[in-house]
């Protein structure tokens, strides 16, 4: 029987019912009706008969075929199956902490926000992988994922190392659940790391400066987006990366009470929240649309596609408007809205309710969210009012629900701080 040649595979034509061409000592060529060219190599192991596949032509050359070939005769002469050996070694590949991350990640892609699904993957392809990523899951232990850790630790990103080890758990557990480890290793690193730093971001809550930062900002000269969410930022104290991935589907600007709703999956808790708008807000947001309007995105990053500003994008700005980041910060807005609240004597309930703070009774929550809105708008259209007030410089304090009456029937009391304006807490959570 005669060997095959580069040239006669180029020839073989695919014909109704698959073929095969032979080349000896085992190897054969299987061209099947679609014209997919299959290297195969036939052997006898323990008195059976048995198949092991060598890759595609021409993916797989000739020659090449012909050394897995005898690299596979070797593997017999010493007693161990090839077909065997690489089930086993395509078994191993599936079980690698890589593998098994990648895959748990994609699991998430639809649970987590845009931007904490491209945290954790980043930081394992940066951190993790390149340390134990190729290893079985099931094989490695504790101090070995200490040390990974250890290198974040050792760059002063302790909060960062705390991130990647409960990742790693989480990674670990997905990996027990499906059967690929037994034992979640990171779980015995409880105290090993040091302690998280817990920074405070800077913010300002002097009346006098609160407004000269207005002022600022009403004179930044950066682009459009960019400023608009720069003026919303204080109006609306929600955390910045809401703020930059705002959708406009999201608003409803033209309701008598309009609103911003934002996805769960977007929140840090998980729900949905709800940010009553007022009219200066309201404003804000009509001058940007036919800027941004055409588009799903609200505040768009220049240049880049369908992605929002980046994370550094109202920091920089505030930078550029000579405020270091030991003075303030994008997050620092929702400090200044919960400082200067809660001195004008606003309920603590009220203020916590839209910063979006987690309530650990959940039944109240559900409660407080559906029954406290009202009492949340107005609040915000007083804290807006006062805000315009700073931007004036003109002394004054936030209004109180007193100074409405005309719009409504009041009590006169401050912002739902006597316990007769607020409503009631049913007899279940008592």
């Amino acid at each position: 029987m005669s060997e095959l040649t580069e040239a006669h595979i180029r020839a073989a034509k695919p014909q109704a019912r698959p073929y095969k061409l032979a080349d000896g000592r085992g190897l054969r060529l299987l061209v099947s009706p679609s014209g997919g060219r299959l290297w195969r190599f036939r052997y006898r192991h323990a008195g059976r008969e048995n198949m092991v596949s060598l890759g595609c032509y021409p993916d797989v050359p000739l020659k090449l075929a012909r050394e897995r070939r005898e690299e596979a005769r070797r593997l017999l002469a010493t007693g161990v199956d090839p077909a065997m050996k690489k089930k086993a070694e395509s078994t191993a590949s599936a079980n690698t902490f890589e593998a098994v991350a990648t895959e748990f990640l994609e699991t998430k892609r639809k649970a987590l926000s845009a931007s904490t699904w491209a945290r954790d993957h980043d930081q394992l392809t940066q951190m993790i992988f390149p340390y134990v990523g190729s290893k079985p899951i099931a094989t490695i232990e504790a101090p070995e994922l200490l040390e990974v850790l250890r290198k974040i630790e050792t760059r002063g990103a302790h909060d960062t190392a705390h991130r990647a080890r409960a990742l790693c758990g989480r990674i670990f557990r997905y990996a027990i659940a499906t059967g690929r480890a037994r034992h979640d290793v990171s779980a015995d690193l409880k105290g090993a790391l040091a302690p998280k730093v817990t920074t405070n971001y800077a913010t300002i809550t002097d009346p006098a400066k609160v407004g000269a930062l207005l002022r600022a900002i009403d004179g930044f000269d950066g682009q459009p987006a960019t400023k608009a969410a720069l003026r919303l930022a204080p109006h609306l104290f929600v955390r910045p990366g809401e703020l930059r991935a705002a959708e406009w589907s999201e608003f409803a600007l033209d309701n008598d009470e309009p609103t911003w709703r934002i996805p769960g999956e977007r929140m840090k808790m998980g729900d949905q929240h709800i940010v009553p708008l007022a009219r200066q807000a309201v404003a804000i947001l009509r001058e940007l649309h036919p800027l941004t309007g055409s588009g799903r995105l609200t505040f768009p990053a220049i240049g880049v596609g369908e992605r929002p500003l980046s994370e550094n994008t109202l920091n920089a700005a505030l930078r550029r408007l000579g405020y270091t980041s030991e003075e303030m910060t994008a997050h620092g807005f929702r400090s200044m809205a919960s400082t200067l609240l809660k001195e004008q004597d606003w309920h603590p309930d009220i203020i916590e309710l839209q910063l979006a703070h987690a309530d650990r009774n959940k039944v109240r929550a559900a409660y407080n969210r559906a029954q406290r809105l009202s009492e949340r708008r107005q609040m915000m259209q007083a804290w807006a009012d006062y805000l315009d007030a700073l931007r004036s410089g003109v002394p004054t304090k936030i209004s109180t629900e007193s100074d409405h009456t005309s719009e409504r029937d009041t009590t006169g009391l401050r912002g739902g701080h006597s316990r007769s304006a607020q409503a009631p807490v049913p007899s279940s959570t008592r």
